[in-house]
């Protein structure tokens, strides 16, 4: 029996893989427009760092990250999100000590030991931004807005934002109370999860999508915010407003991180089965100093790329692919066909996509493959043109053969495929 790829992965294959190399693609030039720089980061990590930055009350830590130990007895695993990674990073290299703001971006793959279903995968890829340093609303609404900027851009319809204040850890120690007070009469009927978190993370019991039966009615947090929560979140909805970034407030997102604080949100988008948020982030003010630096506020967002994905398919919405080849060169002739071989490099040092045939098929089968590949032009090359210094060139749109200088075929093609783009 032949091996097989570990369930919750996926092989992403040439014809598929183009489509992520468009998202990728429209990531980047979003962040430079945005002013955001790459970082890139170790897939695995020590243990203790997700322990300290995720929260050791949550599913991530709990039960789904891949953890081993290591030759040197260390207890290693592979990163299950991407902000504690950038944290340590942002912290062991001194980059809080930038005058500017810190705006990063990373994209990669994330690993989660969970059951596999539409959109989710136990090696999944995240595109994520986090900026450091600043403590204005108007940095979270530039978060928010660049996540739904590139929802639009790349054709996702129908997303909409939902945002919520988690406050601040002294509001969230009160609200502590209210949310135990609450549940504490259904307690025993909540599932085993939820009872660990009722004394450990009460907060969390609102994110169960078991037990959201017995969360109706509860005290919402943003009825118990302090002066300073409340005037960052009515900033944050004013920047949005006026960002033309429509969105809802939902006061029942906490998301599943511990490191949360002041803004909370997450996109939604209808078309994969139970699953419709694609992406979300919020604020996590003391993350830098649980990680070990000198605090600085933060605030980010992580977008699943293989639910985009799914969503673009569900909604019609078709991702470029493979680029058409520009030229696809036939040698007939011993001669002719040893030649093609550095005329094929030629076009490709002209900065053309090029490609000949290396099985020794007939014209007609070339031909064949010269249409697979969508290749604008099919150059021939016969040993009597060869002799001549000539080649023809067949423009595969139109039909139309010419005959060109062998010396000028590679800057002459690339002209003009440079001009059609």
């Amino acid at each position: 029996m032949s091996i097989q790829k570990p369930k919750g992965t996926q092989d992403l294959l040439p014809g598929v893989v183009e489509k992520w190399q468009y998202l990728e693609g429209k990531a980047r030039e979003l962040c430079a427009r945005f002013n955001y720089r790459e970082i890139r980061t170790p897939i695995f990590e020590h243990t203790e760092l997700f322990q300290r930055g995720v929260g050791e009350t949550t599913d991530i830590v709990e039960k789904e990250m891949y953890t081993f130990m290591d030759k040197g007895d260390r207890s290693i695993s592979l990163r299950p999100e991407g902000t504690a990674g950038v944290v340590r990073a942002y912290v062991e290299n001194k980059l809080y000590g930038e005058p500017d703001v810190s705006k990063l971006y990373y994209i990669g793959p994330m690993f989660r030991y969970e059951q596999p279903q539409a959109g989710r995968y136990r090696q999944f890829h995240q595109f994520g931004i986090e900026a450091f340093g600043s403590v204005d609303p108007a940095i979270d609404a530039e978060v928010i807005a660049l996540g739904y900027t590139f929802y639009k851009e790349i054709g996702l319809k129908d997303v909409t934002v939902e945002v919520n204040s988690v406050g601040n850890p002294a509001v969230r120690a009160a609200y502590r109370t209210h949310i135990q007070q609450f549940f504490a009469p259904v307690k025993e009927q909540l599932c085993k999860d939820c009872q660990s978190r009722y004394d450990r993370n009460p907060m969390r019991i609102l994110d169960c999508k078991i037990d959201q039966k017995f969360g109706e009615g509860a005290p919402t947090i943003v009825e118990h915010l302090d002066e300073e929560c409340r005037t960052h979140f009515e900033a944050l909805q004013e920047h949005l407003t006026a960002l033309g970034v429509p969105f809802r407030l939902n006061p029942r997102l906490v998301r599943g991180l511990d490191y949360y604080t002041h803004t909370a949100f997450e996109y939604k988008a209808a078309g994969i089965g139970a699953i419709d948020t694609i992406g979300g982030g919020g604020r996590f003010n003391g993350l830098v100093g649980q990680i070990g630096g000198n605090d600085q506020p933060g605030v980010g967002l992580g977008l699943g790329l293989e639910r985009i994905l799914l969503v673009l398919q569900a909604q019609g919405i078709e991702v470029p692919g493979a680029k058409p080849l520009d030229v696809y060169v036939i040698g007939l002739g011993e001669a002719a066909e040893k030649a093609t071989v550095k005329l094929v490099h030629e076009l490709r040092g002209a900065g053309l996509s090029a490609e000949r045939d290396y099985q020794s098929r007939k014209i007609k089968a070339q031909m064949k493959s010269a249409d697979r590949h969508q290749a604008a032009y099919v150059a021939i090359l016969g040993d009597d043109e060869l002799a001549k210094g000539e080649i023809t060139v067949k423009a595969m749109a139109t039909g139309e053969q010419e005959t060109l200088a062998l010396s000028d075929v590679a800057s002459v093609l690339a002209g003009r495929v440079r001009g059609s783009n």
